[in-house]
């Protein structure tokens, strides 16, 4: 395809898959679209083996990295260790927490025991750092910052190392920022989309954003939110966007790391089963609903705690529930909950990656000749 996207990551077809799946990035990039890892919940160790996996299979395709460096949240400078960071959470989110579980006959006994996890998963600077060092020690040809203009230090290096630097945003003038900043990929991201999200719908961002930065040579669009067809794609594209930046129709594919339990709650949801909430984050992000995220809704409910405080009470209780729900508990069952788009009423069965950038291909292709279809000869 001639998208400017093709061009400058070199792939054949402009759909770039985000998953935390390491099997999903080699198939993806494989069958001619481009995996990118989403490498939030991995150590530096654990990481340089997710990489080394992926330079071994992926035949020398073009892959990706995204990260979650926050541009502003509690200890982003690191000064407070991982348990003074612990002991900012009151207990009375803690305690809100257990009970929604113990509503659903979980034990909450151990639900909180040990967790230390200062960083709730996202990246201060110096981790940030250390994390970008062992990334661009691997021949990757993209790096993502998933909230906020990428830190001076990501765009350095990526400039240094000639790999594309890219960013989500979900509104205009995020867009021109990080365009201002020298971001040359912008996933322009709708509120449809899974995970962190704003409030602008998919249909009204990519032509507003797309437009916003045509004085902007040096940046291209990805659309995101709520895609998981090519026709979707296609739509996009021909609102301005370059190609397509996707993420919850991986989440159900045959290679996904997703549990099995959250896998089927997936396959069976509809699209208006989702809910755009800050009670897992502390910043709005859209999963699927359940009584967890209902609760968290009421106005019994304490105010969502600033990121990444609300993530260590989420969690751990989280965590926990997915665990048993696994062995077959019918409470467990009902609260699993998991980050997803509006697309996932589309999502009805499990394919391979392979299989699903081939429908996305067919799909774009049928899209375009039913466009075309509509001008006089």
């Amino acid at each position: 395809m001639k998208s400017p996207i093709c061009e400058k990551l070199g792939i054949e077809f402009p759909l770039i898959a985000f998953t935390h799946c390491r099997d999903v990035v080699v198939e993806v990039s494989k069958a001619g679209g481009m995996g990118v890892l989403g490498a939030a919940s991995f150590g530096p160790n654990q990481l340089e083996i997710e990489l080394a996996w992926i330079d071994e299979h992926i035949d020398g395709k073009p892959y990706g990295l995204d990260l979650i460096v926050p541009t502003s949240m509690a200890n982003k400078d690191e000064s407070q260790s991982p348990e003074e960071v612990s002991a900012m959470v009151p207990n009375e989110h803690k305690n809100f927490a257990a009970g929604v579980l113990a509503r659903h006959n979980v034990d909450t006994a151990d639900v909180y025991e040990g967790v230390s996890r200062g960083s709730g998963g996202f990246l201060g600077e110096k981790r940030a750092e250390g994390i970008m060092d062992i990334a661009f020690a691997h021949p990757i040809s993209l790096i993502v910052n998933a909230l906020g203009v990428p830190p001076a230090y990501m765009l350095q290096m990526a400039k240094e190392k000639g790999v594309l630097c890219g960013a989500l945003v979900g509104a205009k003038h995020h867009a021109i920022k990080q365009a201002e900043a020298g971001v040359e990929i912008l996933i322009v991201a709708g509120t449809e989309a899974g995970g962190h999200c704003g409030e602008v719908s998919t249909m009204v961002l990519v032509p507003e954003v797309s437009q916003a930065v045509e004085v902007y040579p040096h940046v291209s669009v990805l659309a995101a939110g709520g895609i998981v067809t090519g026709r979707q794609m296609a739509a996009a594209m021909a609102m301005g966007a370059h190609g397509a930046w996707t993420g919850s129709v991986w989440l159900t594919t045959q290679e996904a790391e997703t549990s099995p339990i959250i896998k089927e709650k997936l396959l069976s949801a509809g699209s208006s089963q989702t809910i755009r909430t800050r009670s897992r984050t502390g910043k709005y992000s859209r999963q699927v609903r359940s009584p967890w995220t209902d609760a968290w809704e009421s106005v019994e409910a304490p105010e969502p705690l600033p990121m990444p405080l609300q993530s260590l009470v989420s969690e751990p209780a989280l965590g926990k529930v997915v665990k048993l729900a696994e062995s077959g508990h019918q409470g467990a069952k009902q609260l699993v909950t998991y980050w997803v788009g509006q697309g996932v009423g589309m999502m009805n069965q499990s394919l391979s990656a392979k299989q699903v950038v081939y429908d996305f291909m067919e799909d774009f292709l049928a899209a375009n000749e039913r466009l075309g279809g509509f001008i006089d000869d």
